[in-house]
């Protein structure tokens, strides 16, 4: 029987306790053997991240200590250029044989598969867990996820979780302001922000 492992990818600037509801909630519906989160090096979709990939996959590797069904990959970190999503999945069906692979993404990046590099061959690869996100109609994502079907294939569900008002952005804006960030995000990942005077304006 194959495993199925969920990867869950995202630049993780920080990582909080959405992507981890997410992640589990993935791992019990879908009955997942794994999730590995993998911090992404320089996307291609995204201009600049502000804390530096050293602190990001930091993060990442404390907030999810706690799972052991939970691992953390630096394969986007390690890579050269741009992080391409079909370059990752490619990586990881070499490293896994027999393997059901599983990407894990809010809604947003869903809709937004037909701007990915080669959405067709990313598509072959895995399927795709499109998890809800605040602020984005379900009914519209429906349409378009039935429309990326038709034009590249593949097999995308839709995963409706409780919806967290939660994002990185607004957790950067909030340190940079000196407001509390306690409970959006792991003590300890907070801590390390705090420590390290991650999101600081300069």
């Amino acid at each position: 029987m194959k495993r199925k492992v969920g990867i869950m990818g995202g630049s993780f600037d920080p990582i909080h306790i959405g992507h981890l509801v997410v992640a589990n909630e993935a791992l019990n519906i879908y009955e997942l053997d794994e999730i590995i989160f993998v911090p992404a090096g320089d996307p291609p979709h995204k201009s600049s991240l502000k804390a530096d990939p050293f602190h990001r996959l930091f993060m990442v590797n404390m907030a999810v200590l706690s799972n052991d069904k939970f691992s953390v990959s630096d394969l986007e970190i390690k890579c050269r250029g741009k992080s391409y999503t079909l370059n990752t999945l490619r990586e990881f069906h070499k490293m896994y044989e027999d393997t059901e692979f599983y990407f894990i993404t809010g809604t947003d990046a869903v809709i937004d598969l037909p701007n990915w590099y080669k959405p067709e061959e990313v598509l072959k690869l895995c399927r795709f867990i499109a998890a809800s996100r605040p602020g984005i109609s379900i009914k519209e994502v429906n349409e378009k996820i039935d429309e990326i079907k038709k034009t590249f294939g593949g097999n995308i569900e839709l995963l409706k979780i409780p919806m967290l008002q939660i994002s990185s952005t607004e957790i950067r804006k909030r340190v940079s302001m000196g407001i509390s960030v306690k409970y959006l995000l792991p003590e300890s990942v907070e801590q390390y922000i705090i420590k390290n005077k991650l999101y600081k304006e300069k």
